[in-house]
């Protein structure tokens, strides 16, 4: 009886003992930390950027008064493409004359204005590659709505059919957003048509003829053996008088001396 008693104990005290050095020896597993989020940009305000950025109240102005500045502002701060808007002075809308923007409709105003945009961020680096792939779709759509960009020597060159134009500037270029000044303002074919007027040619440059093939140069020198000849004989005429007059005196001394 009592060595049952003590084979019982012993049995409970080696299953206590193997149990307390099971849990010592297991290692708890390892919880590999969580990354962090990136930063969220930081929201850019595109009707701040045209006001102080330069010239461009026109194009604002258009833009306010379109709402067209709303899908722009959701494109730069609501996507993860961003932005890139090519944005003409305000002397680019005042020395347009023909066509004028005055008798489209709203539906056409609003399409001209997302056709001065990209649904990417681009920076001017970018360019490069992007003139290979030309034509580039804008905000207003594709085909007739599309960009040509060429890369000369660094500058990059845009055409829309209608217009021939350049980035003259950067205004601003952090992603998402990208605000690149132009000169004129982005006519598209899809508003205006492809009967485009072809381009003034440049006015000719007046020739301005040598001196000395005026003809007041050849009259002059027409003239001149005339006055030469004038001028010997008038000094002719002179030394003759003299000789007479001297011939005269002579004579009347040689009267006076015999009276």
């Amino acid at each position: 009886m009592a060595s049952k008693f003590v084979f019982i104990a012993s049995s409970m005290l080696l299953l206590l003992c193997s149990s307390s050095m099971a849990q010592k020896t297991a290692s708890p597993p390892s919880l590999s930390p969580t990354p962090a989020p990136a930063p969220a940009p930081d929201y850019v305000n595109l009707t701040d950027l045209l006001s102080v950025a330069g010239p461009f109240h026109t194009f604002l102005d258009y833009l306010v008064s379109t709402k067209v500045i709303e899908t722009l502002q959701n494109q730069a701060n609501n996507t993860e493409e961003g932005v890139t808007i090519f944005v003409p002075k305000d002397s680019a809308f005042s020395s347009l004359k023909k066509p004028s923007l005055k008798n489209l409709t709203n539906d056409q105003l609003k399409s001209l204005l997302l056709f001065h945009a990209l649904p990417h961020y681009y920076s001017l680096a970018e360019f490069t590659n992007l003139s290979q792939s030309s034509p580039v779709n804008t905000l207003a759509g594709g085909g007739q709505y599309a960009l040509n960009f060429t890369d000369v020597s660094g500058t990059v060159h845009i055409s829309s059919g209608w217009t021939n134009t350049k980035v003259s500037s950067s205004v601003h270029s952090t992603d998402p957003v990208a605000l690149y000044q132009v000169d004129k303002v982005l006519l598209p074919e899809a508003i205006f048509g492809t009967d485009i007027p072809p381009a003034e040619a440049p006015a000719p440059t007046p020739e301005i003829a040598p001196a000395a093939d005026s003809p007041a140069a050849d009259k002059t020198q027409a003239k001149s053996p005339t006055s030469s000849s004038s001028q010997k004989s008038a000094s002719y005429r002179v030394t003759s008088w003299g000789v007479l007059s001297q011939m005269v005196l002579a004579v009347s001394g040689g009267l006076a001396m015999f009276l």
